[in-house]
């Protein structure tokens, strides 16, 4: 009997611990995949150890957080290209239920508030050769972006500082890349602040990577809360000269490790909070929530949450305290950085305008006055193209020749010069009116006479000649006998 017993209580432990084996945790829930790109080999500027050093240890802290993990390391544009494409089609061949990953270590520039990652043959000679040899961080995004998945995550260790001596006049760091105006459910994360570098790391890893393989160890954390502790870490590794930024569109909650399954539920609240300038907190929230607080304690508040209303709200309240200076200078290139997204998202005359107004002397002011010159260029032309479908002209008006058409007015035809527009179009003489009338009869000349019926029977032709001079001889001299009496009733019809 007690055999039986040990017998069924062993067997009812067997089945809890196959059930518990059995229950799906967040990386048995969904399928997870992840692209590591690791580039220190660059042909034409010094190596970044670190880089490579980066790639190898995300690569194990992604396999460990259920991540199917494809590394790729100094890759030339082409292969780049190609492995961004192999790694779309791994996630559409996943499903919708996927959490897709892409960290990135290497350079990163930015071009006329475009995004490049930078592949190891890049080789400028000017700035314009970077489109055509760089990789479009927005391509990567978009790509990603238009397949079906629960999550997309992206983890850009790539603002180190321009190392190419052809684009001394490209801005600092990465230009905004906000999350919201893509397809949601898109968390990416920069290695430090927009329009800031950040730096290679004294260690064999970067200040952001070192953060972040730490962190994200952590079990049961949103991702929202780890980056904001590896955004606390690397400010306080870098003594405030780093700190990360992130933006957030996720509609479902993520953790690396432990945890329960999401189950695709909404994100905590909060979650998206990230999004710079997204947050719904003002400077007065701010103000009440840090009034009391140790000046490190509250500086650890801000930088956590990273928006400018934050800052605005320590520095008012801790003007004399020695983090002070270091979050009004990120408050100020924040705000730059706002104003630069503004303009370039606009794109307009007025936009790079209203930048130059505040910040003329920035290092993105060489590139505003570039772009300025370019939309000008083309709105230089815009009058006309508006002007290409003026009001309704009638046909009868329009030119029959395209080499005589007159030139479009600049503003629309008035209606009530239309009268003046016919006449300048037909001031040729109008032609003369033919009317269809019988003809006149014709009158001959006075030296010739018409036959109008056949002369009667008689004498010959010569004859009739001879009687016809003797007829008008005597006629005209003797009042005409005998034969000429024909001759002058011939000669009376033929009178004018």
């Amino acid at each position: 009997m007690r055999r039986r017993v040990l017998r069924n209580l062993f067997l009812a432990s067997s089945l809890v611990g196959l059930a518990q084996l059995m229950t799906p945790t967040d990386a048995d829930a969904e399928a997870r995949l992840a692209l590591v790109i690791g580039q220190s080999a660059y042909r034409t500027v010094p190596e970044l150890p670190n880089a490579a050093n980066d790639a190898k240890g995300m690569t194990e802290l992604l396999g460990n957080a259920g991540f199917t993990v494809t590394t790729a390391a100094n890759l030339a544009q082409n292969e780049m290209r190609a492995a961004i494409s192999d790694f779309a089609g791994k996630v559409s061949a996943s499903g919708a239920d996927t959490v897709a990953l892409v960290f990135y270590a290497g350079h990163g520039l930015q071009i006329d508030g475009e995004n490049y990652l930078v592949p190891v043959d890049l080789d400028p000679k000017r700035e314009a050769d970077i489109p055509l040899q760089g990789v479009r961080l927005n391509d990567l995004l978009n790509t990603l972006g238009a397949l079906p998945t629960r999550a997309r995550i992206f983890m850009l260790d790539a603002c180190r500082n321009n190392p190419f001596p052809a684009l001394s006049g490209a801005g600092h760091g990465l230009a905004i890349v906000d999350t919201k105006a893509g397809a949601p459910g898109s968390f990416i994360s920069y290695s430090t602040s927009p329009g800031a570098e950040a730096e290679d790391g004294s260690g064999i890893d970067s200040p952001y990577t070192t953060a972040a393989l730490t962190v994200a160890k952590q079990p049961n954390l949103p991702i929202e809360e780890v980056f904001k502790r590896i955004r606390i870490a690397v400010a306080q590794s870098t003594d405030g000269r780093q700190i990360p930024w992130e933006s957030s569109s996720l509609t479902t909650d993520f953790r690396f490790f432990g945890g329960e399954s999401s189950g695709g539920q909404p994100a905590l609240p909060g979650a998206s909070a990230m999004a710079l300038a997204g947050g719904t907190r003002s400077v007065a929230d701010w103000r009440k929530d840090l009034q009391g607080k140790e000046p490190k304690a509250a500086y650890e508040l801000v930088i956590a949450d990273d928006t400018v209303e934050a800052y605005q709200a320590y520095v008012e309240l801790y003007a004399q305290a020695s983090y002070t200076p270091r979050l009004r200078t990120i408050l100020e290139r924040r705000r730059q950085m706002l104003a630069w997204e503004r303009a370039t998202a606009i794109n307009t005359r007025a936009s790079f305008e209203a930048y130059l107004a505040n910040w003329d002397n920035s290092d993105l002011a060489a590139t505003a006055r570039r772009l300025l010159l370019r939309v000008q260029n083309r709105n230089y032309a815009l009058p006309v193209a508006a002007a290409a479908a003026p009001a309704p002209v009638a046909v009868a008006m329009a030119p029959t020749c395209p080499c005589s058409a007159p030139s479009t007015p600049a503003t629309p035809v008035n209606p009530a010069l239309a009268p003046v527009i016919k006449k300048r179009v037909d001031d040729t003489p109008p032609k003369r009116k033919v009317v269809e009338t019988p003809p006149k009869p014709r009158r001959p000349p006075p030296d010739e006479v018409v036959y109008e019926r056949a002369p009667p029977p008689g004498p010959s032709p010569e004859a009739v000649g001879v009687g016809i001079g003797v007829g008008i001889g005597l006629g005209m001299g003797m009042g005409g006998r005998g034969g000429g009496g024909y001759g002058r009733g011939d000669y009376n019809r033929g009178r004018y």
